[in-house]
């Protein structure tokens, strides 16, 4: 750790023990900063997750109703429904003048912090675009942070987030639905999509193993073009063909498979729109 690491270290409290509170933990104690405590709800599980998390990153363990926040940054990582309970909860019997709280939720902003805010604390959100799943702890490093919130939440939160190696950037409150759609479709949807080729691999007699491994290289290939290039200049296929005989047939298959055949025909539609597709009236036509 340099020098400079060192004067910027950084004591913080982390609400929750889940992924992304397990990501931002070790990240925090990578980049030289000390987490103080892993502050749990009161149930059995958040309390046995929180230990486990506690011990992998030199930290206490207390529950919400104990915890007295006296470090200078919380970060509230519970689902966004629990976010404004969880501050209302918080904000009483405790000393927030002078103190950060941030929230990491993608789709909602500043005001669920509206309780910390009315006693004292700086407020902000900060959202990893980031996949995040158990048995996995991804670097933070080189990820975005959709960042909003008051002008001190914001400056500190930008500042946490650099020292960690993520790149923050602002997200107007109005449109943070809009951003987390886009996150939305930049994984959990992809990963729908992978799931709906493997339906589809299930249909040509390859189990779900079987399907991932032939499918790894094209997908692979595929996200790499798209994100070194365009999705446009990645288009390839019997749509970019405009191979209508084949397209047929693929309608012929999902006849029977109501679900698969509604995505295909969306998808289709939006390549329509938006690729270099050939034969479009006569596609149009044929997915109605």
């Amino acid at each position: 750790m340099t020098a400079a690491k060192r004067n910027r270290s950084i004591d913080t409290t982390i609400i929750g023990a889940g992924t992304l509170a397990t990501a931002l933990a070790i990240a925090f104690r990578r980049s030289g900063h000390r987490v103080a405590a892993i502050v749990s709800r009161d149930n059995a599980q958040s309390i046995s997750r929180a230990r486990k998390l506690a011990k992998r990153v030199g930290a206490h363990v207390i529950t919400l109703r104990d915890a007295q926040f006296a470090t200078t940054t919380t970060w509230i990582c519970v689902p966004d429904d629990a976010i404004s309970e969880v501050a209302s909860r918080i904000a009483v019997g405790r000393d927030w003048k002078r103190k950060i709280a941030i929230h990491c939720s993608g789709a909602l902003g500043c005001d669920a912090l509206a309780p910390l805010r009315e006693v004292g604390a700086s407020v902000a959100s900060a959202h990893p675009l980031m996949t995040f799943v158990y048995g996995s702890n991804p670097e933070l490093n080189g990820v975005p942070f959709g960042l909003e919130g008051d002008r001190d939440g914001l400056v500190a939160a930008s500042a946490i987030i650099r020292t960690l190696g993520g790149k923050p950037f602002r997200v107007p409150t109005e449109l943070k639905p809009v951003y987390h759609l886009f996150g939305f479709f930049s994984s959990p949807a992809l990963v729908a999509l992978i799931a709906a080729a493997q339906q589809v691999g299930k249909l040509a007699g390859f189990d779900g193993r079987k399907s991932r491994q032939l499918m790894g290289p094209i997908v692979r290939q595929t996200i790499e073009n798209c994100l070194l290039g365009t999705p446009q200049e990645a288009f390839s296929g019997p749509l970019r063909r405009g191979d209508i005989a084949t397209l047929r047939k693929h309608l012929d298959v999902l006849k029977e498979q109501p679900e698969l055949l509604t995505l295909y025909k969306s998808l289709t539609s939006i390549a329509v729109q938006d690729l270099p597709v050939a034969y479009a009236d006569a596609l149009k036509k044929l997915i109605g």
